[in-house]
């Protein structure tokens, strides 16, 4: 079995496949909260605990690990993880991991991990010309042309990123739930703190999609991350959601890195 690892800034994302099965279809998924102190024999016990749910042994039935990583010291865990307690050697995706996709930003090691990921796998399923959305603690914009190379795109803060920004530095404002008010014109504070959030948010993406296009021409947009199906049916843009993105790109990723040694 393959483990499919995403580690972000606020969540990790993990999902287990049988690469050689009918479709390599995701068999199981779990979502946490990275901890950036967790050490490798924390991270085997709750990886070991979640794949028990599904009656899998970490050390019996794991043979391979692939990690897009934006946490250092959990790349380095991980690994140390894999070394200790699987005895493989994981494909971190970064510089020397192949991913058949030409990267054409000036300085290609600058691309986080798993904007390639979710590149490759957009990719994959949809072709190309293709931009991914993805709405994690900071919301990217990844561009692929239609010969499937990584072209670059747009970072922009995410939308907790925001609101813990403006519930920190305005005093009156108090937390509210991130969810879709009853109009766009609120009429608490809560409701106009919501409908800044997600009709602000989804104009945003709308607009920044409009002007990739008028340099890329028309493209298939689809949408990954934690927010994606709060945003994304909220936009005229958006026209897929793929909740597992990254991890299908990593997986692909995997298995070129399995032919080619």
């Amino acid at each position: 079995m393959l483990l499919a690892i995403d580690v972000g800034n606020t969540q990790t994302v993990v999902g287990l496949y049988e690469p050689n099965g009918p479709g390599r279809e995701m068999l199981d998924h779990w979502r946490l909260a990275t901890r950036s102190d967790a050490t490798s024999d924390e991270l085997a016990l709750i990886i070991g605990q979640l794949l028990a749910t599904v009656d899998m042994d970490i050390a019996a039935d794991i043979t391979g690990v692939a990690i897009s990583s934006g946490v250092p010291a959990l790349t380095f865990e991980l690994r140390a993880m894999c070394e200790r307690y699987l005895d493989i050697e994981p494909v971190i995706l970064g510089a020397g991991v192949k991913t058949g996709m030409p990267v054409l930003y000036d300085n290609p090691r600058e691309v986080g991990a798993d904007r390639i990921a979710n590149a490759v796998g957009a990719y994959d399923l949809y072709g190309g010309p293709t931009i991914v959305v993805d709405f994690g603690t900071a919301t990217t914009f990844d561009v692929i042309s239609e010969n499937g190379e990584y072209m670059g795109g747009a970072i922009f803060p995410g939308i907790e990123i925001s609101m813990e920004a403006l519930f920190g530095r305005a005093a009156a404002l108090r937390r509210v739930e991130l969810t879709e008010p009853r109009s766009v014109i609120g009429r608490t504070t809560a409701e106009s703190i919501q409908s800044g959030a997600i009709y602000g948010y989804s104009a945003m993406v709308d607009g920044m999609c409009e002007r990739i296009q008028e340099e890329l021409g028309d493209a298939t947009i689809i949408s990954t991350g934690g927010l994606a199906s709060l945003i994304g049916p909220n936009t005229d843009s958006i026209e897929r959601e793929e909740p597992w993105l990254t991890l299908h790109g990593l997986r692909l990723i995997w298995e070129k890195n399995q032919r080619e040694r």
